[in-house]
């Protein structure tokens, strides 16, 4: 005999956890299953251990999709600050750190603790590690065969995450789901990803490994994706905030467009430093740029490092300021599943509910989280994606179970 839910949640990731929680408060009866031995593995690594939780800037525009509308009523309806005190609630310090990106003070342990609490008071009840083996439509909502036997639910909400990080126990058993009732899926790709070159037109960069520098980067069709942070070499080709932005935008086969810095300022400080300096090139480009940096580029650029600035022809300035304001590079790949932060794409949107994340083909199924086709920037979006739609379709079941009775 089947065991009885109001609802069944599979998953117990950032989505997974907050929706578990808020439709327990709600009155519901609640199970959350996931397969993996631990909970919330991407929570406990995200922000290096101390958890970007939200962005206090969260907007729309801030988000990737092939709808690009589907994500605003969610995130209007659960904003960074409603998070934020439910963290002042548990006694969580945070800070702020950069572009309105938040941190625990203390750990991201705090946040998978303080998801826990809200699903054990409210009395959740979670089998992990639990694989589920099938899913079917049963007269009285949705029918699941699990490792720990036959669960009835009257809402299934999937909540399963993308393909990003497989090492921590990513699947594509969310997108299996959907496609067994009928949702089509945006192809899944990597996002805030580290991009690779080919090997032998990266040698020249590749001692560079470990520098980092602020840029302007440029990707996607146009009109393109401009992003101003910092941009880090390695060993295979770029990765640091900037490039992760730019990435989740770009495309095979597209080029990048990389500003090491201003066309004008460089040339207008060149030629003045042709006047009035004796210093070498190499050195003076090191004022704008890390000298090992400025030295690699200067013998791409064919030129001299060790040149006196009165030496330096003006059209030679002219090429040197051009080529790094307008640095254009195509990368061969990205560093694919195992780096990606995040997953772009997934279940059409153009099949769920903006304001229930309930799908229109089959009523009770949800789906949360990062298996839905919703990517956020790099800095906190994501958690604020999963903190919204979970708090979107809790609400939507409680009115669904409240109008059923």
């Amino acid at each position: 005999m089947a065991t009885e839910f109001d609802v069944a949640i599979i998953g117990a990731g950032a989505a997974g956890l907050m929706c578990a929680g808020l439709a327990a408060q709600r009155g519901l009866r609640v199970l959350l299953i996931d397969h993996a031995e631990r909970v919330a593995e991407k929570i406990r690594i995200s922000g290096g251990g101390r958890c970007n939780f939200t962005n206090r800037d969260t907007a729309p525009g801030n988000f990737l999709s092939d709808n690009p509308a589907f994500c605003r009523s969610a995130l209007a309806r659960y904003t960074p600050r409603d998070f934020i005190d439910l963290l002042q609630r548990h006694g969580i310090a945070w800070h702020e750190k950069h572009k309105g990106q938040l941190f625990c003070d203390d750990g991201s342990e705090q946040v998978i603790a303080m998801l826990l609490r809200e699903c054990d008071a409210a009395a959740v009840v979670r089998w992990q590690p639990c694989a589920v083996h099938a899913v079917r439509q049963c007269d009285r909502g949705m029918e699941l065969d699990t490792q720990r036997g036959a669960v009835r639910a009257s809402s299934l909400v999937v909540a399963t995450g993308g393909l990003s990080i497989p090492q921590l126990g990513a699947s594509d058993f969310g997108y299996r789901l959907a496609r067994q009732f009928g949702h089509a899926i945006v192809e899944p790709r990597p996002a805030l990803v580290p991009l690779r070159f080919d090997p032998a037109e990266w040698q020249r960069f590749a001692a560079l490994a470990g520098l980092s520098c602020g840029v302007v980067i440029e990707a996607g069709d146009k009109p393109r994706c401009a992003f101003a942070e910092d941009l880090l070499f390695t060993h295979r080709g770029l990765s640091g905030p900037a490039v992760l932005q730019a990435s989740s935008y770009w495309r095979q086969g597209q080029s990048l467009r990389i500003a090491l810095g201003d066309r004008e300022t460089i040339h207008s400080a060149h030629l003045a430093a042709k006047r009035t300096s004796r210093r070498q090139l190499g050195s003076e480009l090191a004022q704008l740029l890390p000298q090992r940096l400025a030295d690699a580029w200067l013998q791409v650029q064919d030129l001299d490092a060790r040149r006196a600035m009165p030496e330096v022809r003006d059209k030679d300035i002219s090429r040197l300021a051009e080529s790094l304001a307008r640095w254009e590079l195509t990368p061969s790949g990205s560093e694919g599943w195992r780096k990606a932060e995040v997953t772009a794409g997934g279940v059409d949107t153009r099949e769920l509910s903006s304001q229930t994340m309930q799908s229109s083909r089959i009523p009770g199924l949800y789906f949360i989280g990062e298996v839905v086709d919703v990517a956020g920037w790099l800095g906190g979006y994501n958690f604020q994606w999963a903190w919204a739609s979970a708090a979107a379709c809790a609400r939507a079941i409680e009115r669904r179970e409240v109008s059923a009775r």
